[in-house]
């Protein structure tokens, strides 16, 4: 079973390596780019959008995933709070793709182990029909 990878920030972050630029379709927003230390899977990414666009921010910030980086597109205001807000995201992503691992590994223990039981019957039904003809066509 391949489990899906948690993602994160690249640390340590250095802030003159990280892109920050005027965003020209919103007015007084930026576009900031975080790098990630690698680029997430489509599973990773599906569970980091429903996470982010539950939060009860969505007003003033955007998040995107674009390959090894994360977009922040917001205004220039409380930049700590929504740097916080990032990591948190990041954070409660991470925990859900633990649970996500976890289900699917117990998804795939009951799929061996059924697996198992099915081929336990048919052999016993194989033995059964051999028995059968064994006792109908008895060697000579």
């Amino acid at each position: 079973m391949n489990s899906v990878k948690k993602v994160k920030l690249s640390e340590p972050v250095k802030a003159d390596m990280i892109s920050v630029k005027m965003d020209h379709y919103f007015h007084n927003a930026y576009l900031i780019d975080l790098p990630l230390d690698s680029t997430p899977d489509h599973v990773w990414q599906e569970i980091f959008n429903r996470t982010w666009k539950s939060s009860r921010h969505l007003w003033d910030r955007k998040l995107y995933v674009i390959g090894d980086k994360l977009r922040l597109v917001t205004a220039d205001s409380n930049v700590d709070e929504k740097l916080d807000w990032v990591k948190s995201i990041l954070e409660q992503t991470n925990k859900e793709i633990d649970e996500y691992n976890k289900d699917t590994e117990n998804r795939q223990m009951q799929m061996e182990e059924e697996l198992k039981r099915q081929s336990a019957n048919e052999e016993a039904k194989v033995e059964k029909i051999k028995d059968t003809l064994q006792r109908r066509f008895p060697t000579i």
